[in-house]
């Protein structure tokens, strides 16, 4: 493909739409050309906020034009398989909201599709691209900071109300732990590799809910879990989720405890900060430069570069099964009481 912009659809214009459309404007490098959502009437505001050209209500006229390169796919869980299949057979280049899909069976159909059109194939893991998170790299590759000894990450909300789909076994795989402790099992085996087994349990504290339109819905999911991880490298993790907390926190919170310093990030101590006296000098907490960028800025730009053949194949789509496969092994624990490996 040549350096000229990547011409884009959006398949999806619900709540998430809002931020990938956001981020590929700050990133620029390309020209979404349309967006496809279920109803005219919600799909056409979306594309006004947006300044999107035009519209359709059915996402395979996207992927039947020549015009369009690359596919962001941003609708409901059950539809990803289908949706990203037909999205490979038309050639287009994909980007997937998380979960990749309900299932790791879902996954690796999914990733056969693309590996079989030859086209490039992204899983959207947001927090990966955060400043904070960047910095944390940069920073955990300085020796004087020591191996990392344990980590503990939170993701907590007070859970979806903008949808029903998100509360029934008929359009996702999992509750709390698939919808948004994915972001935390993703995040800590991007920094600190893959994990190997999982004690968890489960627990459902809020079946009953009200959606911000007034209707009220009942859950067919866990709400809250708590798994102890236990790393490839020998890191041991302790991984909180909620999906019913009222104030929640700030997409996640991560604890990392090095062998000669501490890094918090998302804490009441601010994005980043870290006890690294080896590192600064001092026996203080300190607070580290953070690059500043648009929130999905770099995410968007990095998979555009991707598409162009500028940058290498990111590995995501095989993340996005082996965040699954840690979720299903989640899921396995708490049934059994017993602690589970990660099944690749």
């Amino acid at each position: 493909m040549s350096a000229s912009s990547v011409r884009v659809g959006i398949i999806g214009a619900g709540f998430i739409s809002a931020y990938h459309l956001a981020g590929l404007r700050a990133a620029a490098g390309a020209d979404v050309r349309v967006i496809a959502g279920r109803t005219e009437t919600s799909v056409a505001a979306v594309a006004k906020e947006h300044d999107v050209p035009e519209i359709t209500t059915d996402y395979r006229t996207i992927l039947e034009r020549s015009d369009i390169d690359a596919v962001v796919i941003a609708t409901p869980d059950h539809t990803h398989e289908i949706i990203a299949i037909a999205a490979a057979d038309a050639g287009k280049a994909i980007l997937l909201q998380k979960p990749m899909a309900r299932n790791s069976s879902e996954c690796r159909r999914i990733i056969d599709a693309a590996r079989r059109n030859d086209v490039s194939l992204s899983v959207s893991f947001m927090h990966r691209y955060l400043d904070e998170v960047i910095r944390t790299q940069e920073l955990l590759a300085d020796p004087s900071f020591g191996p990392v000894q344990a980590i503990r990450i939170r993701n907590a909300t007070p859970g979806a109300d903008w949808n029903d789909w998100f509360f029934s076994r008929d359009f996702v795989g999992g509750g709390v732990v698939m919808q948004l402790g994915i972001h935390g099992i993703d995040l800590t085996q991007h920094l600190f590799g893959p994990i190997a087994s999982v004690m968890a349990s489960t627990s459902l504290a809020r079946r009953e809910r009200r959606l911000a339109d007034g209707r009220s819905v009942t859950s067919d999911f866990e709400d809250h879990a708590n798994a102890i991880y236990r790393f490839h490298g020998g890191i041991e993790g302790i991984h909180d989720m909620s999906y019913s907390e009222v104030q929640g926190c700030d997409r996640f919170r991560l604890e990392i405890y090095c062998a000669e310093a501490t890094l918090w990030l998302r804490t009441e101590r601010g994005l980043l900060s870290i006890y690294a006296p080896a590192h600064t000098g001092q026996r203080t907490w300190m607070v580290p430069d953070l690059d500043t960028t648009d929130f999905g800025a770099r995410h968007h730009a990095h998979w555009l570069a991707v598409v162009r053949g500028d940058a290498p194949t990111d590995g995501t789509a095989q993340d996005g099964l082996a965040s699954i496969q840690v979720a299903e092994a989640i899921y396995r624990s708490a049934a059994s009481r017993h602690e589970q490996d990660v099944e690749v």
